[in-house]
């Protein structure tokens, strides 16, 4: 070929030349430009020849990028009030062809050697450590850093800046260090004994050396996503990475952990193996956010993990259950598409389907397939179908009945395994014969949303049904999907867990004596919801009523979640699943609490929206009510284990926020001695958000907020006080909040998408946001990315409250209004599927709600 066709963006090339060194020669090349496809072509003067070496020279130069992407400018002020400015790189996954001219798709993995001039005040830092720096200047001295191990294009990363850095090195001897800015660096410890453990954790399991010499963790003080993986410099958002004992809360040291627990993890699954096309972007994204809670729950087993892994699942299900959701593996070809697919359904659903798989094949298995997988692709790409083949070559050695213990597991005489221990949940589901994980795995993976599972008892025989979970009710496009489903239940009679994989529309299973009860999915290890017809339900609603502890606090929450989903596609009344919540009022664990608020408050909200005849007020009085016992008992501090710590934080904001007397009138007492003492009395960390959003609502308390919220001392904190700016009732203050979001100096650009979405959550707000996102729609685009999750966060978040013909109009107008590429976003999509449910769901179940209230005398 004499063409050479490579990735640029925003670069200009000035100029390029190839050299032969074995041939002698080296000659200037022509430049051509190809903007829509953000590429660059080097017309050699003659054939390049196969087999034989060439170099190729290129002069370009460009801007620091105004966007998050490619090589970026940061700002940041000190005490002082200094402004300070830093370049910082995020390329996931298409932008660095904004940096450098290159073949910008993860398969053409490559070494990369990197040299950076900078002042001697700044420093600069890669993926690889500095091996050695020369002074070309007084004032300039060029870094060259040690050439990097084959990897992608997206992972190469770079930044120059004066942070601050504090170090340790891990038991197997890689050097960790966390940087931040000066100012903060006092914040870094605990990120840095997070890292320490994690990493130390990983290479253990993955029984695969961590391979660089060092891990970085930097913390940018303007960063679009939570944080980028970069291969030995991965970089985070601040909140993301910095903590303060005395005034982080017991959400931020969760997120903290678990978020660099996602990054260290991508070390091995991304960084080492690679998906070979962005189509399955999950390989790495689901197994990231499932390894989380593989390494914490050992690493940090006292922020009990599990706790919070149910309720990624069920919001994968909000999403994965309307029409314009996609398989976890879908085709991309243009960088919005692709961009598209860092969503819920790559990382939660991803993640969700890892879970169910591990329950399957057991936790040693499960393992073992990882291990092969991460061994065998080592520095190379993978497909889907790679690692449901080392999955199923490691289940081999125990696909006869496995051993549980010293005590063997029987062969049934209906050929099942099952433990003759009581714990059945080591034993196997398959007659002894080889697994077929691809088979199983592909109906998850290739087809998008999740399966309906109908149970209906007659006698001993359970008559189960499969279909796919619909909002949109029943459209004809659901025939044809069916999914190998490993179902797993418990009744009354037995709580071993039993274990049968249902590959047939319909099947039957035969219990060996007649019960009070049944509950499948147990623990909803399973991504599917399950109805249960004739009295089933009752029987559920009875259970939960006479004793809820019977079973665990995970099937408590899965009931309340299903039967509200059962709700929306009208196989169960709203007054059966409100039936079902009066259990709440005895109710202490975390997981049913705020899954009975997230089902419940959302209704509310719909309802308030309509402002009629007072059921709003009913109904916010009723779900008050039902936590109220749980409220009164809240100590206003911040001792007690970290689930009990956020579940304080959660039930405290909702009390203050629905305007529960007695905690609106304590946390006003707290804002006024905190006022008092201007900003330096220390509250306690997990209920100042409701001291905060209480004292927002007067005009002297919320610039009172805005004030601390400029400070220094407050930046751990300005995610509570945007919360509770928020929550104003003036359209003047939610209007100047937006405006600032958009402006980037008092509130970062970074948390307009938040600021947004608060502000259209608030009765008073929610025009304005929708407003505002017309107005600025552009502008939005530009900062955060056409097909960026900030944009779909925008999108979704501003109308996911409507419930109005007209509405539904005004959204479908502004959004065809746009350009092609904007108006086919699936998010746009999602976003009108959302208000015509809502619309359909006000209509259906209004007035029973109103006539549920009225007959419970409330």
């Amino acid at each position: 070929t004499s063409a050479v066709v490579l990735h640029s963006k925003r670069l200009r090339v000035t100029g390029a030349a190839v050299e032969a060194a074995r041939a002698g020669w080296a000659r200037e090349a022509r430049v051509l430009h190809h903007q829509p496809l953000e590429q660059v072509a080097i017309l050699a003067a003659e054939p390049l020849r196969a087999g034989h070496n060439y170099t190729l020279r290129i002069h370009y130069l460009a801007n620091l990028s105004e966007s998050f992407q490619g090589f970026y400018k940061s700002t940041y002020r000190t005490r002082d009030g200094e402004l300070r400015v830093l370049a910082a790189t995020h390329f996931e996954p298409t932008a660095a062809r904004m940096a450098f001219p290159c073949f910008d798709e993860p398969a053409f993995k490559a070494r990369f050697s990197i040299k950076i001039r900078r002042e001697p005040r700044h420093f600069a830092l890669s993926n690889m450590p500095i091996v050695r720096s020369v002074n070309i200047t007084p004032w300039l001295i060029e870094d060259h850093f040690d050439t990097t191990v084959k990897m992608s294009t997206y992972l190469v990363a770079f930044i120059v800046s004066d942070f601050k850095s504090i170090s340790k090195i891990t038991s197997h001897g890689v050097k960790i260090s966390v940087y931040a800015v000066p100012d903060k660096i006092s914040q870094a410890d605990y990120a840095l004994d997070a890292a320490v453990k994690l990493l130390d954790f990983y290479e253990d399991y993955f029984n695969i050396p961590y391979p660089l010499p060092k891990q970085d963790l930097a913390a940018i003080p303007d960063f679009q996503s939570g944080a980028m993986e970069n291969w030995g410099l991965t970089t985070y958002r601040e909140s993301a990475l910095l903590y303060d004992p005395e005034k982080s809360s017991a959400s931020s040291k969760l997120g903290i952990t678990m978020i660099i627990a996602h990054e260290l993890a991508h070390q091995w699954f991304g960084n080492l193996v690679t998906m070979e096309w962005w189509n399955d972007l999950w390989l790495n994204e689901g197994f990231a956010k499932f390894m989380e809670f593989v390494s914490v729950s050992v690493t940090h087993p006292e922020l009990r993990v599990e706790d919070s892994f149910l309720s990624r699942c069920f919001d994968a299900m909000e999403v994965d259950a309307l029409n314009s959701s996609h398989p976890i593996s879908t085709p991309v070809e243009d960088p919005a598409q692709i961009l598209e697919m860092f969503d819920n359904v790559s990382y939660e659903k991803g993640s969700c389907i890892l879970n169910m798989l591990r329950d399957y094949l057991t936790a040693d298995v499960f393992k073992a397939g990882l291990v092969q997988y991460l061994q065998k692709y080592s520095y190379r790409n993978t497909k889907n179908e790679d690692l449901w083949n080392s999955m199923t070559n490691a289940s081999i050695p125990y696909s006869i009945c496995p051993t549980v213990g010293a005590d063997k597991g029987e062969l049934q005489g209906d050929g099942f395994c099952r433990s003759s221990q009581q714990s059945s949940s080591t034993a196997r589901w398959t007659k002894g014969e080889t697994l077929d994980v691809r088979a199983m795995m592909d109906t998850w993976t290739l087809q998008k949303g999740f399966p309906l599972v109908t149970v209906t008892v007659r006698g001993k025989n359970v008559h189960l049904q499969q279909q796919r979970y619909e909002k949109g009710g029943d459209s004809p496009s659901s025939t044809g999907y069916l999914w190998h489903i490993p179902l797993t239940y418990i009744t009354s009679k037995s709580d071993t867990v039993q274990r049968f994989l249902m590959t047939t529309k319909a099947d039957v299973i035969i219990l060996p004596e007649e019960v009070e009860w049944v509950k499948f999915n147990v623990d909803m290890n399973g991504y599917y919801i399950v109805h249960y017809e004739d009295d089933g339900w009752d029987r559920l609603i009875n259970l939960l009523k006479e004793n809820h502890t019977v079973i665990s606090s995970n099937d408590r929450a899965s009931l309340i979640n299903n039967v509200f989903q059962l709700v929306r596609i009208k196989k169960i009344s709203i007054s059966k699943a409100l039936d079902l919540t009066l259990y709440l009022e005895h109710e202490r664990h975390i997981m049913p609490v705020l899954q009975g608020m997230s089902e419940l408050i959302p209704i509310y909200r719909l309802i308030e929206r309509r402002g009629i005849d007072g059921t709003e007020k009913r109904l916010q009085g009723y779900i008050v009510n039902l936590f109220k016992g749980l409220i009164d008992k809240q100590s206003w501090s911040d001792e007690g284990s970290v689930s009990e710590r956020l579940l304080r934080h959660s039930l405290l904001l909702f009390a203050c926020v629905h305007r529960y007397q007695p905690c609106v009138d304590k946390a006003t007492g707290y804002f006024t001695e905190w006022q008092k003492s201007n900003g330096t009395l220390s509250l306690p960390a997990d209920v100042k958000t409701a001291v905060y959003a209480v004292g927002a609502q007067t005009s002297e308390g919320w610039d009172f907020l805005l004030s601390k919220y400029k400070l220094h001392s407050f930046n751990l904190e300005r995610g509570n006080i945007e919360l509770a700016l928020s929550l104003s009732r003036s359209k003047d203050k939610l209007q100047w909040l937006m405006d600032q979001g958009l402006r980037g100096d008092v509130i970062r650009t970074q948390d307009l998408p938040h600021v947004l979405v608060f502000v259209a959550r608030n009765p008073s707000g929610y025009h304005l946001a929708w407003a505002f996102l017309k107005e600025n729609w552009e502008k939005i685009v530009e900062k955060f990315e056409l097909g960026s999750n900030s944009v779909a966060g925008i999108v979704t978040g501003v109308t996911s409250r409507y419930s109005t013909r007209s509405q539904l109009a005004q959204v479908k107008e502004f959004f065809s209004s746009l350009e092609e590429k904007s108006a086919r976003l699936r998010c746009i999509q999602q976003a009108i599927e959302t208000i015509e449910d809502n619309i359909q769901w006000m209509e259906r179940n209004f007035e029973n709600v109103k006539t549920w209230l009225q007959n419970n005398h409330l």
